[in-house]
């Protein structure tokens, strides 16, 4: 639903809930004065009180009137605020629920009424913070298992070494894995902080113009290591590009991308990266070839900590593609991945300015 709808939609509830009120005063001040004025026509009908009698006693027949009136409209008054009322306790007892973290929870006033676009907002708000909290534990338990991992790891090689008769290439083997695994240790904490940080951001700063192009290529040079060893073929397809952003933030895009595809691609196979423009935005796309990857997984890519290889662990912590999406959401960017035939690719669309 676009914004200009639910502006409209608030205000025809807003209308009706206006009339609805009004309406309700207007009912029970007439019914009000209908009942006194029954009751003063009853009287004078049953001869308890003659045309004289209401004549001399002008003061008592206003009294009576304004009692009556007064002791209708509290009766009506308490009736039908208590059927107005009714959905105004279910907000509040459905927000209380919230506060108290029952996520789960949903209003329901029927589709008509002038409730509904109440209902819709505070449904979403709950869904919103319900799938926070799924991330949330998500995160804390998927971050505890990543980080317990090489420490439990580290522990047991350590106390291996303790032996004096352990031989002196085992040794060494070992303290090569405590290296490695205190690399990996350091890598997740740089990469979690990192990525609270970018999540935390809400306005970019520290925008300059610079060359897209060669930001790339340098990206691809800082990563030769990894794709030499797979004896990949980069194919390099684009020319000079310019952007206005934050050049640092852009830069742990192109290496978390690189070095991913790097990573999942098969050995002697291409690496391709391309930069499109069409006068607005700039399109970066990183294609390598490997293992497909399903619909399924596709979805849950983006999320911190997932790793799609989960029966070949690749190095690594799954936590390079979510700063990616962080940083170019920042950007006002979108981020994209398709997988088909082997062939994986991973597309960044940014606007120039």
């Amino acid at each position: 639903m676009t914004k200009t709808k639910r502006k409209i939609q608030n205000k025809n509830s807003q209308r009706r809930i206006s009339v609805t009120f009004i309406f309700s005063v207007a009912l029970i001040l007439l019914v009000a004065i209908s009942v006194a004025l029954v009751l003063e026509w009853t009287l004078m009908g049953t001869g308890l009180f003659s045309k004289e009698t209401l004549e001399n006693s002008s003061f008592f027949i206003v009294f009576a009137f304004v009692c009556a009136s007064i002791v209708t409209g509290f009766v009506l008054t308490v009736i039908i605020s208590k059927l107005l009322l009714k959905p105004f306790k279910k907000i509040l007892n459905g927000m209380s629920k919230l506060s108290e973290g029952e996520f789960s929870t949903r209003l329901s006033f029927g589709e008509k009424s002038a409730l509904k676009p109440f209902e819709t907002h505070f449904n979403t708000l709950a869904e919103e913070l319900q799938k926070t909290e799924i991330l949330r534990s998500d995160f804390i338990n998927d971050f505890s298992h990543e980080f317990k991992t090489p420490i439990v790891s580290i522990r047991g090689l350590v106390d291996l070494l303790k032996d004096e008769k352990l031989p002196k290439e085992k040794r060494i083997e070992y303290l090569a894995v405590i290296d490695e695994e205190t690399k990996r240790l350091t890598s997740l904490t740089t990469n979690v902080l990192f990525l609270a940080k970018v999540e935390n951001q809400a306005i970019l700063t520290e925008k300059t113009e610079f060359n897209l192009s060669e930001q790339v290529r340098t990206a691809v040079l800082l990563l030769e290591k990894e794709w030499t060893e797979k004896n990949l073929e980069l194919n390099l397809e684009f020319d000079e590009f310019f952007i206005t952003a934050n050049e640092d933030l852009l830069k742990q895009v192109w290496i978390n991308l690189i070095d991913n595809a790097v990573k999942f691609s098969y050995k002697n196979s291409e690496l391709k990266i391309e930069i499109l423009s069409d006068g607005d935005y700039l399109t970066v796309s990183v294609q390598n070839t490997g293992d497909t990857i399903s619909e399924g997984e596709l979805d849950m890519i983006f999320n911190k900590f997932y790793q799609v290889d989960k029966k070949h662990h690749k190095p690594g912590s799954g936590i390079g593609l979510s700063i990616v999406k962080q940083i170019v959401n920042l950007h006002n960017g979108k981020v994209f991945v398709s997988s088909n035939l082997g062939v994986t690719t991973f597309t960044v669309k940014l606007p120039i300015s």
